[in-house]
């Protein structure tokens, strides 16, 4: 595990972490045209926002200025911002298209406030992406990769609040956002999982092969509809949609 913000940085280059980053470009499969008004909140070293500003118009919220220091690129497509919930709350009702919110409400304790000013920026019919933790992949995780089944059975046997470089991570559940995001007028359209099988070999030394890399892609991306297999991934893709306004 990286012990850094600048080994994370480096941590998301090597093949494990490109492949994060190209699963979400592909089950998110936006078009180029038209171009589309995106907010990217919690948004990192802008790896995300900076692939989706070379055709649209991306507004990037991160509240760690390391990480914006240390960002992917600079883009004439792309507004970055060091900010918060307070950022949002400048943004006009329906400003944007899509909202990005990935591996971010894990680490905050007003999840339901962060979820209510994202969902009112949405414009109708907009859609909002949300990765989170999975616990059931957490465990398998630490019991295979980790070499740790004792971890594991803490994770099993209770909640995941861990201490970590971004802050406290609590780990919710599923049905907790699914529940949130309802009540506040969003329907879920999908879910995925992301990172079932490529992080679970300790082997990295293979993972640098083209032919490793092609291929796990291409068996993520077709597990990763399926429940069996996103049960048990490491993080999980919600897509919901915001009701149009009759």
């Amino acid at each position: 595990m990286p012990s850094s913000i600048n080994d994370y940085r480096q941590l998301i280059e090597k093949p494990w972490g490109k492949m994060f980053y190209d699963m979400i470009y592909r089950q998110l499969s936006l078009p180029v045209n038209p171009p589309l008004d995106i907010l990217d909140f919690g948004a990192g070293f802008c790896v995300t926002a900076s692939y989706y500003a070379r055709h649209h118009k991306v507004t990037a919220v991160e509240p760690n200025e390391e990480m914006l220091h240390l960002k992917l690129s600079d883009s004439c497509g792309m507004d970055c911002i060091h900010g918060g919930l307070e950022t949002v709350r400048q943004q006009n009702d329906g400003s944007f298209d899509l909202v990005i919110c990935h591996n971010v409400l894990e680490y905050v304790p007003n999840k339901e406030q962060i979820l209510l000013e994202l969902t009112r920026v949405l414009k109708p019919g907009g859609m909002l992406s949300i990765v989170k933790h999975n616990l059931p992949g957490r465990i398998l995780a630490s019991a295979v990769f980790s070499d740790d089944p004792g971890a594991a059975l803490e994770l099993l046997n209770c909640s995941d609040n861990s201490d970590t470089m971004f802050g406290s991570r609590n780990t919710y559940s599923n049905e907790y956002l699914i529940t949130q995001c309802k009540q506040m007028g969003l329907s879920m359209e999908k879910r995925l999982g992301i990172r079932t099988f490529f992080a679970l070999s300790s082997n990295n030394e293979v993972k640098f092969a083209e032919e490793w890399y092609d291929n796990m892609l291409e068996l993520e991306m077709k597990t990763c509809q399926l429940d069996l297999y996103k049960d048990i991934a490491f993080f999980n893709h919600l897509l919901f949609r915001k009701e149009d306004i009759v």
